[in-house]
């Protein structure tokens, strides 16, 4: 779900304070994404899962970036309307608590 050995690059490049802050910014600029990833259009959904799949990378979210890439291909492809939203939605809870459990640990 989360690839740890990423984090811990980020975490070693960019230095444990600095990391906090983009955690914080990571969090909020993907919940803020996501909060109006139902209501986008067909067409806005390619962009939006390329933002939120890069997003996911940087941060090690893995599984959360697979189903984002998915959905970015399909909607790439013009099957937009096979996006399953709530499976990425459910994906990005269960890897932020994941990763919010463990980070603290």
């Amino acid at each position: 779900m989360i690839n740890w050995t990423k984090v811990e690059e980020l975490k070693n490049d960019i230095g444990a304070e600095d990391f906090e802050e983009i955690v914080e910014v990571f969090l909020s600029e993907v919940e803020e994404e996501l909060d109006k990833l139902p209501d986008k259009t067909l067409s806005e959904l390619e962009s939006s899962l390329h933002f939120l799949k890069g997003s996911a990378l940087n941060l090690g979210f893995a599984e959360f970036s697979v189903l984002c890439q998915e959905g970015e291909t399909k909607s790439a492809q013009g099957s937009a309307q096979d996006v399953d939203i709530d499976a990425i939605l459910a994906s990005y809870a269960a890897s932020k608590s994941v990763f919010l459990q463990q980070k603290v640990n």
